[in-house]
């Protein structure tokens, strides 16, 4: 199983990204936590990696910290998610807010997140409880920051933001509208990204 790849940003078309690890290609999926604290492409990177082997794929998801990992582990642990459902949670909210939210048993934040609904929200929330008591002890992740040197922004930076929204399961013309209501002027697609995922969640 592969736990972990160091390797050279290629490709980063949210939430997918190419990393090079000695002249092989690997394709992983990552949360938008995970995206937002990536390197310009070309550079160095290394992710945790939670390896799912399925009959018809092998499949790789990426993390910028084991405790978002372990987050993943735990979540699609649940009865009802999916790594796809797991990834889009993590994307909504990081992994302190997600505490904070088992922690206070509020479902407010999470029905706003694409797949679930009041039901499956106060489900997760109490079989997470338990779960999550562990965490309370451990420490806060370090806060996200973008890299120094931003990239040049693409002139198709708006369109991959609505795309990586779609992908974790928004509706595209809600994906659209969310983008559409940010002065993207300057941005990059993960700022973009970013603050529509906020003014939806």
């Amino acid at each position: 199983m592969i736990g972990r790849l160091s390797g050279t940003l290629l490709e980063k078309q949210p939430p997918h990204l190419l990393i090079d690890v000695a002249g092989v290609g690997y394709e992983v999926d990552v949360p938008m936590s995970t995206l937002y604290r990536l390197p310009a492409l070309n550079n160095p990177l290394t992710l945790h990696i939670h390896m799912v082997v399925r009959e018809d794929a092998q499949l790789l998801y990426g993390f910028y910290e084991k405790r978002e990992r372990e987050l993943f582990r735990e979540l699609i642990r649940l009865n009802g998610v999916g790594p796809k459902l797991a990834l889009t949670l993590m994307s909504g909210l990081d992994v302190d807010d997600l505490v904070r939210c088992v922690q206070a048993q509020d479902t407010s934040a999470l029905v706003k997140i694409p797949g679930v609904g009041k039901k499956t929200a106060e489900r997760l929330l109490v079989e997470l409880k338990d779960r999550f008591k562990a965490w309370e002890a451990l420490p806060q992740m370090a806060p996200l920051v973008l890299p120094s040197q931003p990239e040049p922004l693409p002139a198709s930076a708006e369109s991959d933001a609505v795309a990586a929204l779609v992908a974790l399961g928004f509706k595209p013309q809600e994906a659209s509208k969310a983008v559409g209501r940010i002065n993207g002027e300057g941005l990059t697609s993960e700022e973009l990204i970013r603050q529509a995922l906020k003014g939806m969640v």
